[in-house]
């Protein structure tokens, strides 16, 4: 009988948080629980791509990680911008087709390109499997029962995404927690229901919709609960491509390396988000599956202290508090409506014209009423930054295709 394969995989944190090094601890403290830091056949290597720019932090904040620590784990990868400039001239040294310029297409600030610098040194490090771990995500699941009494469960991250990878090119897992930016919302005659389903009917994606944000701010007040039932069945299922995409989050997520010159690179439209969007516009000939596992999203920093092992009994509505809170939220609508016209360009281009005169109906009549409603003008951003990204949608796409062939011609001569 031959001997079971041995497994290196490379755990990707994209991060420009304090909080970091208890993130990582609480993932490698997980990871033992659940067996893998004592599993022979499974090899962990950490990679960090860090950004000191976001939070004002400096190299310490992501390297200082304790001796005991380190040693359950077989290595640990950092990448900032002297790594990155200096693979970059490694690799002009050798006289690979794509010039600077063509890298930093690639390689650079921003989620889009902090996760392909991940990608890139996974496979060149021989990694079989890279798993996406988001410092802002934790190994938990909260739901309620049938007394409506809020439960944890932990979650076995990777454990489940090697149960299934193995079959698949790309296993995606499941969020609950905080994941709209949207705070929860009392409608009056200022701004109505009405109102605001055209305000997201305008900035609609492939995770964003009217019945799915009605539910969560609403019904939910701004909390997503897992599945009982996903959590109790542990079942995977394949998904399935609609209108060009086959949709995937940025965060527990995981690739198998195997066939790692058919994966697409990140990209997004400059200072936008959706990295994981238009990776999902470029998988048609990729096997990917929903797998059984939650990560518990803090999109507010509100429960950090869920790393040091505090359940809350109750979680608590996302109210317009605090400028932090709004100005979340603006930031994400402007995230949003900067990489909408690409997306409507790649996959609905013959309706291209006529949706985006339906985005600016919508959004300059429902603006005025959110500037009203949350006594601000910083919604007004929203529209200018619409046009500007819907007149640069041609450059971006073009840039999108660029990167994509770019990163074809990487993977065939650098690695």
């Amino acid at each position: 009988m031959s001997e079971p394969k041995i497994i290196n995989i490379a755990i990707g944190f994209v991060t420009g948080r304090l909080l970091f090094q208890n993130v990582l601890k609480t993932y490698i403290n997980n990871w033992a629980e659940h067996g893998s830091i004592n599993n022979k056949n499974v090899r962990i290597h950490v990679l960090v791509s860090y950004d000191l720019r976001y939070k004002n932090t400096n190299t310490n904040d992501y390297k200082n990680v304790p001796l005991a620590l380190k040693d359950l784990v077989d290595s640990i990868h950092f990448y900032g911008v002297n790594e990155v400039n200096a693979e970059i001239e490694h690799l002009n040294q050798k006289n690979i087709p794509i010039n600077t310029e063509d890298c930093s297409l690639l390689f650079g600030e921003g989620f889009a390109k902090k996760r392909n610098i991940l990608t890139y040194f996974a496979i060149k490090l021989k990694m079989d499997k890279l798993l996406f771990i988001d410092d802002d995500e934790y190994p938990l699941a909260t739901y309620k029962n049938s007394d409506d009494n809020l439960l944890w469960m932990g979650q076995k991250i990777l454990v489940t995404h090697l149960k299934f990878n193995k079959d698949a090119d790309i296993t995606h897992g499941l969020h609950c927690g905080y994941i709209s930016p949207i705070p929860y919302l009392q409608f009056d005659e200022n701004l109505t229901e009405n109102d605001f389903k055209l305000f997201i009917d305008a900035l609609s994606n492939d995770i964003i919709s009217w019945d799915k944000m009605k539910q969560i701010i609403i019904n939910q007040k701004g909390v997503t609960y897992a599945d009982e039932n996903i959590l109790n069945t542990s079942r995977s299922y394949e998904v399935e491509e609609t209108n060009g995409m086959k949709f995937i989050s940025g965060a527990n997520l995981c690739f198998n390396l195997k066939n790692y010159k058919k994966f697409p690179p990140f990209y997004n439209p400059p200072g936008a988000r959706g990295e994981d969007t238009f990776m999902s516009t470029a998988l048609t000939d990729l096997k990917v599956l929903k797998v059984p596992c939650y990560t518990f999203h803090d999109g507010f920093s509100m429960y950090n202290n869920l790393l040091n092992g505090v359940l809350p009994v109750q979680l608590k509505a996302i109210e317009n508090t605090s400028p932090e809170i709004l100005n979340r939220f603006v930031q994400a609508t402007i995230g949003w409506v900067r990489y909408k016209p690409l997306l409507v360009y790649v996959t609905e281009n013959e309706n291209f014209e006529a949706t985006m005169q339906t985005m600016k109906t919508n959004l300059s009549y429902t603006i005025p009423k959110l500037c009203s409603f949350f006594k601000t003008d910083e919604f007004n951003k929203i529209l200018v930054e619409f046009e500007k990204y819907r007149k640069n949608v041609k450059k971006h796409f073009d840039d999108f295709e660029k990167t994509k062939a770019t990163w074809a011609v990487l993977l065939q001569n650098a690695i």
